[in-house]
Parts: C-alpha cells; structure tokens; sequence
C-alpha cells in the first residue's frame, strides 16, 4: 500500500513555495548575505536581511491558497 500524496495546500507545501518562488529575492540576499560573511560571522551580521525573509514567508503562510 503507498502513502497518501499531500494536498497541494499542505503548509509544508506553502512553505515551500513560499521559500522558493514568492519570497525567492528576498532569499536570495540573505544567502548572499551569508555566504559573505560565513568566514567571519558575528552576531546579527545577517539580521535586516533574516528579518525581511521572514517577513515574507509570514505574509505568503497567512494567504489562502
């Protein structure tokens, strides 16, 4: 017997969207914050950009799809 499929609207599935498509330049600076800054990592380095991520995914999960 197979596992069930998951619905499309799933919230790991939003998520994922989310994280990948509505939000991808937002993603986007904060990894090429990241990798900027990996060698030498201090507290907050990355944090305008974190927040602004996240701010995005907040606003794409709080949509009905």
């Amino acid at each position: 017997m197979s596992a069930p499929v998951p619905s499309a609207n799933t919230p790991l599935r939003r998520l994922a969207v989310a994280s990948t498509t509505t939000c991808s330049q937002q993603a986007s600076v904060y990894g090429k914050c990241i990798l900027a800054t990996y060698t030498d990592v201090k507290k907050d380095s990355c944090k305008d950009e974190f927040m602004k991520f996240g701010a995005c995914l907040r606003e794409a999960m709080k949509r009905k799809w």
